[in-house]
């Protein structure tokens, strides 16, 4: 009980000093909290919209694999009406109701805009019935009656301005048909952003499938009593082979599966820069706890002079992290529900829309929050509490501070040497890699080793770098400049701590800055160098090209020509009898004029005779396929081909790597025209002398379709450019929390400094030093710690970047750029950052008694 009264009155006697140390704690746990209230959240609202929506039973085509995703051909698979009535009929279905359901289409307003969401989620066109009202309720209107009205959810309806009598237009695959909005329906649970609407069943069938008589799925409910699985194993005798069936919980089970890898990546992403937070607050705590113990030697001293133990010195100072991690914590969970909140808003924002009334608390969150809080913080503080113990009884007797460890300095510079060569020599290998596999693990082993070699070294770095700024930086300030210089050098372990902690956020900064601009450089190259076509038309969805436009865009003036790009799914066998399920790319013959190919052997436009094909070199190496050899090609619903090997194309680049070609021709002769697929993407080229005008003419062929884009080369680079810095942009608001703690270590270690020097500040300011003058020194020493770390940051980074690309140049990704600028103005704003850090400390410093400081011990 006594170690426990001492450490709580420390505490409380040291609150100040170590609020800023529980906000680094607080921070980092919010955002583990965060993220584990956020993911359990949407798995919530997922769930329970899974549960809404899905039949006891479900019957779809057996090739369906995922009736949600957008088919190629733009008709989803369909089965006969009349397996309706014969699911009826089995025994212990109470009712059984033909549904469709379509995403490819897109909707417009009478403003030609496109309704649908702005994020990744899909607009999903149905047909109305009963089984609607399980999922939804009709707030105002009435349910669609005819081919002329339509039903829209109410989210889309509110968001875009909609209201009943609006006409809307529905692009699908047969065509474009208009309709006025009839009714507004709202979800009984939250919507996660898909727009939907609904037609009447024969409109549904008759125009996003072609003709009437026609349904994706049949939806069964079960007799009260009946098992989902029992029902499931009798309707599938009932109707035999060729169906997909599934009860409501393999439904749901399925729908999660899909989301996981979007939610798995966003969760351990976050997760990911949450350690990263941690281990920044480490050396704030680190600093915190070393710098009270120095400062308290004395009073250690006499307490071990009155016979308290080593251990029990010890104790106390982890009870006092104890109590940090503790306070820091329980603020960090109750701040990562907010933050959870936060972005909940965000997603909302940007399309996926997330209720509130879904939000997910499990008492894993602040059970692994607290656990994590605490444990951090006493391993941070368990190097000071064993220096705090062995503080000996006669340190009462001097002045307060304890003596460096030449010695275990010495140790440590050593070692960091060692894990800082061993770093380097692993990024080397990493960088020389002949592949991509190995690569990665030696990018992963060097980035570790030279981070942890850097914190390790630190002390060692900081003597070297702060002189060296110091004549650069700070000897323009006179004496006021120089003094700050040795404040910064007296003790170098501190000074590697703080800098270490703004190190770890600016490399990782500095590296992903590296490795985009070297991407949309190695883009940019490949695309002057692959690509010939002079406009590119495709959907920022992967939404494939419906007919009525490309024969929009067939009629547009100054084209020289037009090509098509399809992907076909087949399974391919080669001479040797090895098969593989592979992508085909269906394109026109004047696809060579397009897009640039390397040929290791053949002819590329031999590629797209009669029953002729090409393959990739690596496909070729490892089936061992030669030019003349035969494949047999068997297309996924449609007939098995002979297609002879007439090319062979080199694996190299970013365009199409891997790609086997054929012509269109080719795939329309065994597919049924039903099956065969919408273009992907569109390629033209002009007439010479006539970009411009042919430029405009596509964008206004192309006006009735909001959900293409024509972009020429200049348009697809500022895209590739806008989209990796987006994605940096993101990387870098995350990495700003680390930051932020960089930055609270930073004024942690100036304020507890300028109480340490006290005294010292006293002296200087009865000797003639101003206010002015104090308050620019300890300015000027966090600038210099700040550009320290920033130096070694930025240097580090630089290094892991530049590793990084060369592994990627395996990938096609050949340029190393290097964004100065960005470097820069990184370096510049570490400058800032010090000054922002220093206001408090300086102020403080500023406003003491020259008297009451002289006097203090």
């Amino acid at each position: 009980m006594t170690v426990l009264r001492t450490s709580l009155r420390n505490f409380l006697a040291h609150k100040g000093r170590m609020a800023l140390s529980a906000v680094a704690v607080l921070l980092s746990v919010a955002f583990v909290s965060g993220t584990l209230v956020f993911t359990d959240t949407m798995n919530t609202t997922f769930d329970k919209l899974f549960a809404s929506t899905a039949s006891d039973v479900t019957v779809s085509p057996k090739g369906d694999a995922d009736p949600d995703e957008m088919p190629q051909s733009g008709r989803p698979e369909s089965l006969p009406a009349s397996l309706v009535e014969r699911v009826g009929k089995v025994e212990g279905v109470k009712d059984a109701q033909g549904a469709v359901v379509s995403t490819s289409v897109t909707v417009v307003d009478a403003k030609n805009a496109n309704i649908g969401p702005d994020g990744g989620a899909p607009t999903l066109a149905l047909n109305w019935s009963s089984e609607a009202l399980r999922s939804v309720e009709i707030a105002s209107g009435h349910e669609p009656r005819g081919p002329t009205e339509v039903v829209v959810d109410g989210a889309t309806a509110e968001k875009r301005g909609l209201k009943l009598g609006d006409e809307l237009r529905t692009i699908a695959v047969t065509g474009d048909f208009t309709a006025k909005i009839s009714g507004i329906v709202d979800f009984r649970v939250t919507n996660p952003g898909a727009t939907v609407v609904y037609f009447d069943t024969a409109t549904a069938q008759r125009e996003l499938l072609g003709k009437e008589g026609l349904f994706t799925q049949v939806d069964v409910d079960a007799e009260p009593g009946v098992g989902h699985d029992a029902l499931k194993r009798d309707i599938a005798a009932a109707l035999g082979g060729g169906y997909k069936l599934q009860t409501a919980a393999e439904a749901a089970d399925a729908g999660r599966a899909s989301m996981a890898g979007f939610l798995d990546v966003m969760k351990y992403a976050m997760l990911g820069f949450a350690a990263i937070a941690f281990l920044v607050g480490i050396f704030l705590i680190v600093n915190t706890f070393s710098m009270l113990v120095a400062q308290r030697t004395r009073e250690i001293g006499l307490m071990r002079a009155i016979g308290s133990s080593r251990k029990q010195v010890n104790r106390s100072v982890l009870v006092e992290a104890v109590l940090l991690g503790l306070v820091g914590s329980v603020a960090g969970v109750a701040a990562g529900v907010g933050l959870a909140v936060g972005l909940m808003k965000i997603m909302s924002s940007i399309g996926m829309e997330l209720s509130t009334r879904d939000l997910t608390v499990k008492w894993t969150t602040p059970a692994v929050g607290l656990a994590l809080g605490i444990v951090v913080t006493v391993l941070a503080a368990y190097v000071p509490a064993r220096r705090a113990g062995k503080v000996s009884p006669m340190a009462a007797l001097r002045d307060a501070g304890t003596p460096a460890d030449g010695g275990a300095g010495r140790v440590r510079a050593l070692l960091g040497l060692v894990l800082t060569a061993a770093g380097a020599a692993a990024l080397v290998a990493a960088a020389r890699a002949a592949e991509a596999g190995p690569g990665s693990l030696w990018l992963g082993l060097g980035v570790v080793l030279t981070l942890l070699g850097f914190v390790v070294i630190g002390p060692l770095l900081a003597g070297g770098v702060v002189r060296g700024l110091g004549v650069v930086v700070l000897r323009v300030f006179g004496p006021v400049g120089r003094m700050a210089e040795r404040n910064a050098l007296r003790n170098p372990r501190r000074t590697g701590a703080t800098g270490a902690a703004l190190m770890i956020g600016l490399a990782l900064v500095a590296g992903l800055s590296v490795v985009g601009s070297s991407m949309v450089a190695s883009a940019t190259e490949e695309l002057d160098r692959s690509v010939g076509a002079d406009f590119i038309v495709q959907s920022g969805t992967g939404q494939p090209i419906v007919p009525q436009a490309r024969a929009a865009l067939s009629k547009v003036p100054g084209l020289d020509h037009v090509t098509t790009y399809k992907w076909v799914d087949v399974t391919v066998t080669d001479p040797h009898g090895k098969a593989d399920e592979l992508d085909l790319s269906a394109t026109d013959p004047t696809y060579v004029k397009d897009v640039r190919r390397e040929i290791t052997a053949g002819t590329l436009t031999d590629a797209y005779g009669k029953d002729a094909m090409s393959v990739g070199s690596e496909y070729a190496a490892k089936h061992r396929v030669k030019v003349g050899d035969v494949l047999t090609v068997a297309f996924k619903g449609g007939d098995t081909a002979k297609l002879k090997v007439a090319a062979i194309t080199a694996d190299t680049g970013q365009v199409d790597n891997g790609a086997m070609y054929t012509n269109v021709s080719t795939v329309a002769s065994y597919l049924p025209a039903d099956r065969v697929p919408n273009s992907l993407l569109i390629l033209a080229g002009a007439r010479d002398g006539q970009e411009t005008a042919a430029y405009e003419a596509l964008k206004a062929a192309l006006a009735p379709y909001p959900q293409y884009k024509v972009s020429n080369q200049a348009d697809y680079k500022e895209q590739l450019r806008d989209q990796v810095g987006q994605l940096l942009n993101i990387v870098y608001g995350l990495l700003a929390l680390a930051i932020v703690v960089a930055i609270l270590g930073v004024v942690n270690t100036l304020a507890l400094s300028v109480v340490e020097r006290t005294r010292e500040i006293g002296l200087m300011r009865a000797i003639g030093l101003s206010r002015r003058q104090l308050r620019r020194m300890i300015r000027l020493e966090s600038v210099v710690i700040a550009l320290f770390g920033a130096l070694l940051g930025l240097g580090l980074g630089m290094g892991w970047g530049t590793a990084a690309q060369k592994l990627l140049a395996l990938e096609g990704l050949g340029v190393l750029e290097i964004p100065w600028s960005t470097i820069l103005t990184v370096f510049v704003g570490s400058a800032f950052v010090g000054l922002f850090a220093a206001l408090v400390p300086a102020f403080r410093a500023g406003r003491m008694n020259v008297l009451n400081a002289i006097a203090s011990e």
